[in-house]
């Protein structure tokens, strides 16, 4: 019950569901009072997903059941969901980029031949519900032309224009900057003044704690928690998750200068629409250094990233691998060769293939390589054992070679594409947002591995929109605004207030 006396807006109630073997949730029960933002945390493949497509109508439960305002109700489909005033905003958007925000919002709901009266009447509903919840954004703009920003405003806006009373947000701000982060907590906030109510799936504790009401913990497809926001803290939320206590940073030792292995000299990248992205860009990564490049997103830190790794072709400049030039030809799997290892921004687009079973993506790239094959025929059985004994090393779950790359959770294939690029030891690993969707325990293991291949003399070039990450991991911070470097800070002089200045364009004295 609601502290009104009102039946809850949402009741899980013993919520079942199985994948096989699996178990991803297991008697399921909480509550959520109407009218509040609700967190939902937990480690990467603990069932929060599973649960919430089951409210959406992607799955449905094995056993259990759902009431909604107090009425059990039945959900087959996300057109049931759609219907019972449930909305959701997908960690990856579900919209479609050369149509514009107002075309997206009536996909679907045209109702046969859509006349003037009607676009004009779906117009004013649009700017209505933009009026009043601030969610500012162009209707006649083309989504493919929109910054990430104003993507998810799309998506909100789309899930109540079609009368949206609940709201799901799958990692929303996953692909976010600071500032878009906090336009959406202003959103959320708005949303609830106005009698929504907010489920809010995150691994940023921070973000719990900022915007919830309350949090549900769920740990292996069950809860384990469920507490009112005001009487927990950070570190308890972190524990409740992963069932043990984080362990403290360690302190981090100095750098000593070497020969670099992977020089940038000029580097300058055009993008396909003839825009620069990097301008002129010199880098030095040297063995035991882990670098790091603070930057809001858009700034050509993916151009530089991709130029690095030999996935785009160099408009200017040069790239050296200890002191001789990096073939131009077939640069990416030259880079490879030399002992270079990426883990890309996106991996859904550049990391991993969906369809792939576990154990081919944990070979993706290096798969003509010897020890993976002998001609043309994959040595199967030596893969499937290596990525067994990786799942074991990196926590994957479930621990199913087998299963397709596509049934993991985003944090879970995060961990095996981690695990393909640093168990093979590389004298140079670029890694872009290496954490993203992914829990505290793995986020405190993804990290232990960075710190360990920095001890055994790897060069890390590491792209990341958290402050918090780069201010834990690099031992030099440099700041990319438009293309360029705009400062450069080691790890004594840098706090966020300084990278935050040298971010908006404050240089000198000042940052």
């Amino acid at each position: 019950m609601a502290a009104d006396g009102s039946a809850p807006a949402i009741a899980f109630d013993r919520i079942t569901k199985r994948f096989g073997a699996v178990v991803a949730n297991r008697g399921v029960s909480f509550e959520i009072a109407p009218g509040t933002i609700h967190g939902i945390i937990g480690e990467n493949g603990a069932g929060k997903s599973t649960l919430m497509s089951i409210l959406y109508g992607f799955y449905q439960a094995d056993g259990g059941e759902i009431r909604l305002d107090g009425r059990p109700v039945r959900i087959d489909n996300s057109a049931d969901a759609i219907r019972l005033g449930i909305g959701m905003v997908h960690q990856h958007f579900v919209l479609v980029e050369p149509f514009t925000v107002l075309e997206n919002l009536t996909l679907g709901h045209e109702g046969g031949i859509v006349l003037q009266p009607g676009i004009d009447r779906a117009r004013a509903a649009a700017e209505a519900i933009e009026a009043a919840y601030g969610l500012a954004v162009d209707l006649d703009a083309r989504v493919e032309d929109l910054p990430v920003g104003a993507r998810q405003r799309v998506e909100i806006l789309k899930a109540l224009y079609r009368g949206a009373e609940i709201l799901i947000l799958d990692e929303p701000t996953g692909v976010l900057t600071p500032d878009e982060a906090l336009q959406l907590f202003q959103i959320l906030r708005r949303l609830k003044s106005e009698g929504k109510t907010v489920l809010l799936i995150t691994h940023k504790l921070k973000e719990i704690m900022a915007v919830t009401d309350r949090v549900t913990v769920m740990r292996a497809g069950e809860v384990v928690g469920d507490v009112a926001t005001s009487e927990t803290n950070e570190a308890d939320l972190a524990e409740r998750m992963v069932g043990r206590k984080l362990a403290p940073l360690p302190d981090r030792e100095p750098v000593t200068p070497a020969t670099p292995i992977l020089v940038a000299e000029g580097v300058r990248v055009v993008d396909a629409g003839g825009v620069e992205r990097v301008r002129g860009i010199d880098l030095a990564l040297r063995p035991g250094e882990i670098v790091g490049i603070a930057g809001v997103s858009g700034n050509g830190q993916s151009e530089l990233m991709a130029a690095l790794a030999g996935l785009v072709p160099l408009a200017g400049g040069r790239l050296t691998w200890a002191g001789e030039p990096v073939p131009t030809e077939d640069t990416a799997r030259a880079l490879r060769r030399l002992g270079l290892g990426h883990i890309p921004e996106d991996r859904h687009k550049s990391g991993m293939v969906g369809p792939f079973e576990a154990w081919e993506t944990s070979v993706l790239g290096y798969h003509r390589d010897p020890e993976h094959a002998r001609g043309a025929w994959l040595r199967q059985g030596f893969i499937r054992a290596l990525t067994r004994q990786r799942m074991v090393d990196y926590d994957v779950r479930p621990r199913d070679e087998r299963l397709r790359t596509a049934a993991f959770s985003g944090g879970n294939q995060q961990k095996l594409i981690c695990a393909r690029e640093m168990a093979r030891g590389p004298q140079v690993l670029l890694v872009g947002q290496p954490t993203r969707g992914v829990d505290v325990g793995a986020i405190e293991q993804i990290h232990a591995r960075l710190r360990a291949l920095k001890h055994e003399g790897t060069a890390i070039l590491l792209v990341s929109v958290e402050l918090d990450e780069i201010l834990a991991l690099a031992d030099r911070i440099l700041v990319m605004v438009d293309g360029r470097f705009t400062g450069e800070l080691d790890r004594g002089q840098a706090t966020e207030r300084a990278l935050g200045l040298l971010m908006a364009g404050v240089q000198g004295e000042a940052a």
